[in-house]
């Protein structure tokens, strides 16, 4: 390496390390020592003389040094900052020239004329045909978006990149074509893929959404379903209740029956008889109560092919069917299934009639519980004032 490339290196790893911004993600010091060694790849694989070989690394290495005063035309800035550089190095002024002009060769659009500038060019863009292709288009992508350039989202990037590999970027020299060409066509291979991968997800999704404003079959199904189940669930609460009122009452009544009743033989014990009967007759109502909310209401259990016809049976009732034979079951449900309308209309009448069988029952637990609580009160007040105007004492008196 001769003393002046050293030198460069030395002044171009100094400003880009200390004079870059630091939003510069893909511009910056790695980017260029990136394309030197890349340049250096190409030099070895083409036959060039020493004079050439000097101008393209002092290129490569100069070539993005003009980010450091900003966006607009750095290539220009760029040969600038070499010129400054050479000649405080006593370089010789068609040298300086040269490297110039290998600099501006790297202008995005630039068609190059000779080999050195193919070189610098497909230097320049090698990431393409490499696996680092993928962090540096995303740390682009990045430095655009944060120097205020342009915000591109992941679908408008991917396209933005699969243009430049098909119809903007090329591989100049034969090396580059060879070695690194069959990596761009892999990367531009997976970018055509992530994107078809995209719009088949995209599609999936606008579909998904086209159903769902199209068709609220699953917000109706949804309603249906939590309601049906809520007043089911109410049901089983309004069957546990009645079933803990016939449990107490029948424990109740038991220990009556086999403690208290026994009793009342004896003459001193009459006055018990009225509180006892008090107690047991609320409790004997509360159980039937208690049993008329959960006796079940059987209906005829058939219908004919007229009402099927004219939507009137709710065929998801088993009430409406149980004396059916299965073949006149099967060819109903092969009615009711061919109408949307008729199942929405037999999931209402099933919910309607659902909510009566619920209010008759919460309205006997209601009464059941209210007189259940009612005898507790009166058979304990009955219980009291036996006790005391007509307890044990007072019956002997008036025995005696």
């Amino acid at each position: 390496m001769s003393e002046i490339i050293q030198k460069a290196e030395t002044f171009v790893t100094d400003i880009l390390t200390n004079e870059l911004d630091p939003k510069f993600l893909y511009h910056n010091l790695r980017h260029t020592q990136r394309v030197v060694s890349s340049t250096k790849e190409l030099i070895e694989n083409h036959k060039l003389s020493n004079k050439d070989i000097e101008h393209l690394t002092l290129a490569a290495w100069f070539h993005d040094t003009g980010y450091t005063k900003g966006t607009e035309n750095h290539e220009e800035a760029s040969c600038k900052i070499a010129k400054g550089f050479f000649k405080d190095e006593d370089y010789d002024e068609d040298e300086i020239k040269d490297v110039c002009d290998i600099i501006m060769a790297t202008k995005r659009y630039y068609d190059p004329e000779n080999l050195k500038e193919k070189i610098i060019r497909d230097a320049d863009a090698s990431h393409f045909g490499q696996k680092s292709y993928w962090e540096t288009t995303d740390f682009l992508k990045e430095e655009l978006e944060k120097l205020g350039i342009k915000k591109y989202s992941q679908k408008e990037w991917r396209d933005a990149n699969i243009k430049m590999f098909r119809n903007e970027h090329r591989f100049y020299t034969e090396y580059a074509q060879e070695n690194w060409g069959s990596g761009k066509a892999k990367n531009l291979k997976q970018l055509i893929k992530d994107k078809k991968a995209e719009k088949k997800i995209a599609k999936k999704e606008a579909l998904k959404a086209k159903y769902k404003s199209e068709s609220p079959d699953r917000g109706i199904q949804t309603l249906f379903r939590v309601t049906l189940k809520n007043h089911i669930t109410l049901s089983d609460i309004a069957d546990t209740k009645a079933n803990i009122l016939l449990s107490v009452n029948a424990i109740i009544i038991s220990l009556a029956l086999s403690n208290l009743i026994p009793k009342l033989d004896n003459p001193s014990n009459y006055y018990l008889l009225y509180p006892t009967l008090i107690f047991i007759i609320f409790s004997v109502v509360s159980m039937i109560l208690a049993v008329m909310a959960t006796r079940p209401n059987v209906t005829r259990g058939r219908f004919t092919k007229e009402d099927v016809k004219a939507k009137k049976v709710n065929l998801l009732f088993f009430g409406n069917f149980h004396k059916m034979s299965l073949a006149e079951y099967e060819w109903a449900i092969e009615e009711l299934v061919k109408d949307k309308d008729y199942i929405y209309s037999s999931l209402t009448k099933d919910l309607y009639f659902l909510g009566l069988v619920l209010d008759r029952k919460y309205k006997l637990l209601r009464w059941t519980y209210t007189i259940f609580m009612i005898g507790m009160i009166v058979s304990v007040v009955a219980f009291g004032i036996a006790f005391k105007y007509f307890g044990p004492e007072r019956m002997l008196s008036v025995m005696i």
